[in-house]
Parts: structure tokens; sequence; C-alpha cells
């Protein structure tokens, strides 16, 4: 006989964000209202370009280069 694990809030398969997740002390939970931050900033920024805003109105562009050998 197989033991089933009851430890749901660790099993990521089929896991999606909920409110709750801010609440929560695990590591999943935590991982998924970071990343729907993230998320939800870029959506209301309108980009997602590598661009540092400086506070006196100055974009700062990060390039994309690759590694110089």
């Amino acid at each position: 006989m197989n033991k089933k694990d009851n430890n749901d809030v660790t099993n990521i398969a089929g896991r999606f964000y909920e409110t709750e997740d801010y609440k929560r002390n695990d590591q999943l939970s935590s991982g998924l209202a970071t990343t729907h931050e993230q998320v939800s900033d870029t959506y209301m920024e309108g980009q997602a370009d590598a661009v540092i805003e400086d506070v006196v109105g100055v974009d700062i562009s990060i390039p994309r280069k690759g590694y110089d050998e």
C-alpha cells in the first residue's frame, strides 16, 4: 500500500495563485505571491523592457548584450 502525502501545500502541479498566498508562510505560496506581484506591476506599467526609471525623469536603459569571453 502506498503512503499518500497529506502535505497539499507543497504540491505544485495544478497550483495557481490565490489571494491567501500573501498570508501563507510556505515557499510555494511566497513564490506565487511574488510572481503575481511582478506580473501585475509589469502589466500595469505597460512595458517589459529593461529600464531603470530615474527620479528626475530620465530613463536609464539596461543594455541586453551577451557574455563576452
